[in-house]
């Protein structure tokens, strides 16, 4: 049976009241928290990415006012998880695109609230300089998350699953998963551009201005 409890709530609305259950999935299980941060921060390849983040900052308001901008350049590592038919795919295979990775889990409810959002900027914004990646992290019933998006009207957004939660282990160790759910905002080197903890309307006007001028569009 689906759930449609959300559903009747505006985005906004519902993104406001779940993000006290945000914090609490922080704290769940002993596995999240904030992480230290090691790995490749300072990067050289990654000043366009940190130079594009501060022309970016003054766009970081209303319904993204949490997203933090990179002050660093940081390169994330080489992250792995599966496509809807199990192969095994990188980030790197986008490389040459700005990607949008969010992890989510049918049992964040923060994360089921603001996949219709990233489904609704896949179709406005999603093509060939640009992807919303979301990866499930869901670890036992692999069938749960492909059933939840199909009853939920969520057809744009490609499935990617990663059952280990490998990578927000590796997100975490670099300070960039810190609860559910967590994205960012990579560009086409593979360094980060900005990172939000928490939900967020990204098919939202505020959303749209900042991904569009990321994208020079």
């Amino acid at each position: 049976m689906t759930d449609t409890t959300d559903k009747r709530r505006p985005l906004s609305r519902r993104l406001i009241l779940v993000s006290a259950a945000f914090c609490l999935a922080a704290v769940i299980g002993g596995v999240y928290g904030i992480g230290s941060l090691t790995g490749n921060a300072g990067d050289p390849v990654c000043r366009p990415a940190v130079d594009l983040a501060k022309r970016l900052a003054p766009l970081v308001h209303g319904e993204i006012a949490a997203v933090k901008v990179a002050d660093t350049g940081l390169k994330l590592p080489e992250l792995a998880f599966r496509d809807g038919d199990g192969r095994e795919r990188r980030l790197a295979d986008w490389k040459g695109r700005t990607v949008l990775l969010n992890l989510w889990a049918t049992w964040c409810v923060p994360c089921r609230t603001e996949m219709p959002a990233l489904d609704g900027l896949e179709a406005k914004l999603g093509g060939g300089d640009f992807q919303v990646v979301a990866v499930n992290i869901d670890t036992r019933d692999p069938d749960k998350p492909k059933q939840w998006l199909q009853e939920n009207g969520i057809h744009t957004l490609a499935y990617f699953a990663d059952p280990r939660a490998t990578v927000f282990q590796e997100l975490k160790s670099i300070g960039r998963a810190f609860g559910m759910p967590t994205t960012v905002l990579v560009d086409p080197s593979g360094c980060e551009i900005a990172s939000l903890a928490g939900p967020a309307d990204w098919a939202g006007k505020d959303a749209l201005t900042f991904l569009q001028a990321a994208l020079k569009k």
